[in-house]
């Protein structure tokens, strides 16, 4: 029976039948772990189970110990360091796939949010602000027959397409490292971002997070989207510059963003709070029951697979 520390609260019935298995315990604060108690259970425990929140770099990593593998909960790994686990021995992996659907709902609620000022006029009637319909209140943009830009082209991105061109008639460009050679939605592949942020009523992020991409989206770059256009994101905090993005929202240089995720969660930054037209969710983009709960058991099928002595289906160092 191996020892599992879970790093925040999962839901209860995954909870349970990982329970039912193996010696469990459960971060039941359900709050970022520091750095010292991270490496202190990467002594203690066979199997970590960590989550977007938590830092495993590769100090944590280094504190050795019984830790076999690093079941992540979440497709994102930017907040692990790979090649300390690979150079320890210790096998990391991750639930991709089944966070798609949802994630892909979130940034076309954003999408709907922003376009819509939906955002600006929850808080102008919960602060008793409204006084009543007017024919010019609030006006917001259609959806219809606008051209959304996709940054990365990976699985949730084209699942937000898909979902945006049914519904909404949206045109669609993309920038990735390359073109996708087997694109049923018939996106237009743009090799140069710039041309993509030039081009686009609505910019989506679905690029990784880490040093690559690292403030991919900062002043120079948003200097080069059309006036009113939107920034969505739903991928990494660590993409978009935010301080440039308070200052492109609150100058009037784009219309609008909806972001679910943020460069020092939970910190926002104190500019973004005080834009009205930016939509700002607290990271929901899987935070479906259904979805949670595949993501649960995507990892422990992982991490049974390792003790078993099976390759796990998700892994990634």
């Amino acid at each position: 029976m191996a020892r599992i520390l879970l790093t925040r609260r999962w839901p209860a019935a995954i909870e349970a039948e990982l329970a039912s298995r193996h010696q469990v315990h459960i971060n039941t604060d359900d709050r970022p772990m520091s750095q010292a108690e991270l490496a202190e259970a990467m002594r203690t425990f066979d199997v970590l189970c960590p989550t977007v929140s938590d830092r495993i770099d590769a100090a944590v990593i280094g504190a050795g110990g019984g830790a076999r593998i690093i079941a992540n909960y979440g497709a994102g790994v930017d907040h692990i360091d790979l090649a300390a686990a690979r150079a320890a021995g210790i096998a990391v992996t991750n639930t991709p796939d089944v966070l798609t659907e949802a994630t892909a709902e979130l940034a076309v609620l954003l999408m709907l949010m922003a376009s819509r000022r939906a955002g600006e006029g929850e808080r102008e009637l919960r602060e008793g602000r409204w006084s009543g319909w007017r024919p010019t209140h609030l006006l917001g943009r259609s959806l219809r027959g606008r051209r959304l830009g996709l940054v990365g082209y990976g699985r949730i991105a084209r699942e937000t397409a898909r979902r945006a061109r049914a519904a909404f008639g949206v045109e669609l460009s993309y920038h990735s490292r390359r073109p996708v050679a087997d694109d049923d939605l018939g996106a237009q592949y743009m090799a140069s971002l710039d041309a993509l942020m030039a081009e686009a009523d609505i910019v989506s992020l679905h690029c990784p997070g880490g040093a690559e991409t690292h403030h991919l989206i900062d002043a120079p770059m948003l200097g080069r989207m059309r006036p009113g256009a939107l920034l969505i994101n739903t991928a990494r905090g660590s993409v978009v510059d935010e301080a440039a993005l308070a200052a492109a929202l609150t100058e009037g240089k784009i219309g609008g963003a909806g972001l679910d995720v943020y460069e020092r969660e939970p910190a926002v930054h104190p500019l973004l709070l005080d834009a009205p037209n930016v939509v700002l969710l607290p990271h929901l983009g899987s935070a479906t029951l259904e979805t949670r709960e595949a993501m649960g058991r995507q990892a422990m099928l992982n991490l049974e697979a390792l003790l078993d002595g099976r390759e796990p289906p998700n892994r990634v160092a």
